[in-house]
């Protein structure tokens, strides 16, 4: 395709990046730290791991964990997933959500409330576990409401000239996809990577093609947006009314480098 992802690391690497000295009133919460309460709780609630994924910007003050899970009741054709961000460089603060993921191409599919925890300082590690557990916790109920929604997807016509007209809104307008994306969503609707056995004028293709290009952004706005544009397709397609974060404290995040 000629577009650079994220890098993909190791578990290792992200245990070993070096921490940052931001002074008494920031404390660094640690990706590796993350990654084992993350695997606890999934174990206290009975989830087994299929895969895990890492990604990272340069020295990993930007990271992502993906973990797919496996899940008896998932399709055959989607499966659950937890991810999670967590930076050194206070440019996002920790989030985490259950989500899905399209099997035939590892498309991710971000719904409900995304949950942050506090700015690290104080609590902020009994806020993460909370924000980890609460995700965890509800995981059920939040994967049945997403696998609903691509069914409902499934069912909704969406014209090549439409898929043009909304490609552009998520650009302009929404600016959920930057240039570099709308290119690639482009490329997609005119020959597909993928065949998610639905007619091409359909909104879950256009839903693929949008995702597809979303796994190209930034370890530390990939959640943000892709539920960002989860929440757009189903209330402008499905008549949901969208969902608000979790959120448990006011933080600015800084611009995206």
């Amino acid at each position: 395709m000629g577009y650079k992802k994220p890098t993909e690391v190791s578990e290792s690497f992200l245990a070993n990046a070096k921490l940052p000295q931001h002074g008494k009133k920031y404390s660094v919460v640690k990706h590796e730290y993350i990654i084992k309460k993350t695997k606890e709780i999934l174990n206290d609630y009975n989830f087994k791991i299929d895969k895990e994924i890492y990604r990272a910007n340069i020295n990993a003050n930007v990271a992502q964990g993906i973990l797919y899970l496996k899940h008896k009741n998932a399709f055959n054709d989607t499966g659950m997933m937890f991810g999670w961000t967590n930076s050194y460089d206070k440019s996002v603060r920790f989030q985490c959500a259950i989500g899905a993921y399209v099997m035939v191409c590892s498309n991710l599919m971000v719904s409900g409330e995304i949950s942050y925890g506090r700015k690290h300082i104080g609590s902020a590690i009994l806020d993460i576990d909370q924000n980890i557990e609460y995700q965890i916790k509800n995981a059920n109920s939040i994967f049945n409401s997403i696998e609903q929604d691509k069914i409902n997807l499934e069912d909704r016509e969406m014209s090549f000239q439409e898929q043009c007209g909304i490609a552009g809104l998520l650009y302009i307008e929404k600016e959920i996809i930057n240039n570099q994306q709308l290119n690639i969503v482009k490329q997609e609707m005119l020959k597909p990577s993928y065949d998610y056995a639905t007619d091409p004028e359909n909104a879950w293709s256009f839903y693929n093609h949008v995702t597809h290009a979303l796994k190209t952004c930034h370890p530390k706005t990939w959640m943000k947006k892709s539920k960002q544009f989860h929440n757009f397709m189903t209330t402008k397609y499905l008549g949901k009314s969208p969902v608000a974060n979790r959120d448990t404290d006011n933080f600015i995040e800084f611009s995206e480098f």
